[in-house]
């Protein structure tokens, strides 16, 4: 893998599924094994990760997706990644779908497999915050 490979494939990742809403484009980059590790709860192989982002992404009306900045380790294998999240609330935390703006960021370390693939992605995201902001009177 060539020194910026890695950083190429987590950021095309970012704008096939994220930017453009596609959790078909899933299948292009995750292992069959994948594992999302998310507020320390892992969702296993490719499947259940397409479900779990296509249920996130249907809880972001009008979502936009921004990279802030990626980099990766010396061997290319981890990849860091900032983003930021905005849109409208369509029922995020199991609220009432009150199109109210949503506007958060979150970090992902990223494993990447020798040929290519993503194996594992650990991601944080500022929710507390957002929660907070969406259930203030």
């Amino acid at each position: 893998m060539t020194q910026l490979s890695a950083v190429t494939i987590v950021e095309s990742f970012w704008r096939d599924v994220w930017q453009a809403c596609n959790p078909e484009a899933v299948d292009r980059y995750v292992s069959e094994d994948f594992i999302i590790t998310s507020g320390g709860v892992d969702i296993v192989t490719r499947a259940a990760f397409k479900q779990w982002v296509a249920a996130f992404q249907s809880k972001i009306s009008g979502l936009e997706f921004d990279i802030i900045e990626s980099f990766q380790n010396a061997d290319g294998n981890r990849v860091a990644s900032r983003f930021r999240i905005r849109g409208r609330n369509n029922g995020m935390f199991g609220l009432t779908a009150d199109q109210r703006a949503i506007d958060f960021s979150g970090t992902a370390i990223w494993e990447v497999g020798d040929s290519g693939e993503l194996r594992h992605n650990w991601v944080e995201r500022s929710a507390w915050e957002l929660y907070q902001r969406l259930t203030l009177a």
